[in-house]
């Protein structure tokens, strides 16, 4: 049937369209305007309708079906949960914690990470507060305790090639305060626009919307960014991941790395490194270092704790040109007064003993056999189907066949208590073309990811 249902959304909003169709339809249950049982139209319907990309009502519906909103048949279409008792009281957004009722949760984000070091960091805590005495006690300095930057110095010169001293390095609260401190010093130096990778991450793209800044999308392909449509957009900075384009997995190919440093030094133009999963590499070969290293006068690098730790610890580092050091000084000043000194000489501790080393290599181990387990599944479950980008990080990016429905394989999955992502849901702009999944796959068993990847086989076959 082709049902019609008004939903009011607006392109030059600062909430995604996405957003905007799950906030209408939740409003309408709330206020009675949708009853229980109320059939809705098909996504490909309410798409047309609306002239945007189908996977964009996929997503919505999808995430209704999950906080229970809406019900979701295959052969009977998608209703208003006829089982709602009256108001719907408020829910979380469905990137954010468990998703009930889901089997395999295949999503990237906070809950695909490994095993935190327990023991270790016991350990380097007790150190820390045995030996501290009353020190610790105090308002840490602005820019993180000198004990820490002079372990990160060392630690990102000896595994990522960086090129800094402790004088140049701050310890932020992870990378999403590093960006929020870019985004407040960079305007002071000219700059109010930010290009970012397309595809890249949603939530950095309207984290840097909110903080004022206009991001500016310029595509990536398996060579990393286009450095020339960079430079066609007129920005004076950019924001890339070139060790393992997210959520590609791409490495910035070394002409492109000479090519993006070249653009800097020419335009007077700032890079801003995301190393945000530096040291998880277990490819054949050497990582790829540092962008920084080519250009420590243009290129701002950041590193976190999160991938590797834990995104609890809120850990994260930034050695910045001594040009820019200052205003994010400035601007961390007006923000709050430090890091938390205990955490910070635990980690120095961990640095400084060599026990995340040795962490490291086990996380390696453990994240490589997942991989390892999630290649041989596409090859068995899903033929045509590719894993890309080198074996590194905590998730990696599977291209479809071209025929494939993107946004019906990930509704599909999602009856099946199988949570994953399309690759549109990454984009800025819609390639119908270039179908794909982004797993999450380091946080389960083996088994569970030879599973997880059959439903998503067995879908795809509907």
């Amino acid at each position: 049937m082709s049902l019609h249902m008004a939903v009011d959304v607006a392109r030059d909003s600062r909430e995604s369209l996405t957003a905007q169709i799950q906030s209408f339809i939740k409003r309408e249950i709330a206020e009675g305007a949708l009853h229980p049982g109320t059939r809705l139209p098909s996504s490909r319907r309410l798409a047309d309708d609306l002239g945007v990309s189908r996977s964009v009502v996929v997503e919505a519906y999808g995430q209704l079906v999950a906080e229970g909103y809406l019900d979701a048949a295959q052969g009977s279409g998608t209703r208003v949960n006829g089982r709602l008792p009256g108001r719907p009281g408020p829910s979380a957004l469905l990137d954010e914690g468990r998703v009930p009722g889901i089997r395999w949760d295949l999503r990237t984000g906070g809950r695909n990470t490994l095993a935190f070091p327990r023991r270790e960091w016991l350990t380097c805590y007790t150190r820390v507060l045995e030996s501290a005495g009353t020190t610790g006690h105090g308002y840490p300095p602005l820019a993180g305790e000198l004990a820490l930057r002079a372990e990160l110095a060392q630690y990102a010169g000896r595994l990522r090639g960086v090129r800094t001293d402790a004088g140049r390095l701050m310890v932020v609260s992870g990378f999403a305060q590093a960006l929020a401190l870019l985004c407040a010093a960079l305007p002071r130096l000219g700059v109010d626009v930010l290009a970012v990778e397309d595809p890249g991450h949603p939530g950095q793209r309207q984290f840097i919307r909110e903080a004022g800044i206009a991001p500016v999308p310029v595509p990536v392909d398996e060579e990393g960014i286009n450095v020339g449509a960079l430079a066609a957009t007129g920005v004076r900075a950019v924001l890339v991941t070139p060790a393992h384009q997210f959520p590609s997995g791409a490495v910035l190919s070394a002409a492109r790395r000479e090519a993006l440093v070249e653009w800097a030094r020419a335009t007077d133009s700032w890079v801003i490194e995301d190393d945000y999963d530096g040291g998880l590499w277990y490819d054949r070969g050497a990582a790829p270092i540092a962008l920084q290293r080519l250009a420590p006068d243009r290129v701002v690098y950041a590193g976190t704790a999160s991938k590797t730790l834990a995104p609890g610890l809120r850990l994260g580092w930034l050695a910045a040109p001594e040009r820019l050091l200052g205003e994010l000084a400035r601007a961390r000043g007006r923000h709050d007064l430090g890091s938390d000194t205990y955490t910070q000489l635990a980690f120095a501790e961990l640095l400084r003993s060599g026990l995340l080393d040795r962490h490291l290599r086990r996380l390696r181990e453990v994240a490589h056999s997942r991989r390892q387990a999630l290649e041989e599944a596409v090859v068995r479950h899903l033929p045509g189907a590719e894993v890309l980008g080198p074996a590194a990080g905590l998730h990696a990016s599977v291209r479809l066949p071209r025929h494939t429905d993107e946004g019906a394989l990930v509704a599909g999955a999602l009856l099946r208590s199988v949570l994953v992502r399309g690759g549109a849901a990454f984009t800025c702009l819609p390639r119908p073309d270039e179908p794909a999944l982004v797993i999450g796959h380091a946080h389960l068993p083996r088994g569970g990811v030879a599973e997880a990847v059959q439903v998503l086989g067995e879908v795809s076959r509907w």
